[in-house]
């Protein structure tokens, strides 16, 4: 069994309905000690992509009070950049038993 995370609700945000668009996507959150498969459910996935490690560039520093620990870096592909969320950063595996245990809106994935 996986949990299925609902960013929403655990975030602070008002929960939204489950539509056709809505997604749960799998990623694998590691810490020190351990490796979690996780659901996360959002909105909607408007794309996916293979990004090659060498086209991924470190954060830049922004400078100011802006909270740059949750990026990995920037994907520069067919002339676009993308922001990517560092997951491990974002939720670790203490993070996320919380939150199974503690969020009525999570579901469980056999």
């Amino acid at each position: 069994m996986t949990a299925a995370l609902t960013p929403r609700s655990s975030g602070g945000m008002k929960t939204a309905d489950y539509t056709e668009r809505t997604c749960i996507i799998m990623v694998e959150i590691s810490d020190s000690r351990q490796k979690k498969l996780t659901g996360i459910i959002v909105d909607s996935v408007s794309e996916v992509m293979n990004i090659k490690k060498e086209n991924i560039e470190p954060t830049p520093e922004f400078g100011g009070d802006l909270n740059m620990e949750f990026i990995l870096g920037i994907a520069k592909m067919e002339g676009l950049m993308k922001i990517l969320l560092n997951i491990d950063r974002a939720l670790n595996t203490d993070e996320i038993a919380v939150l199974s245990e503690n969020n009525p809106n999570d579901v469980i994935i056999n």
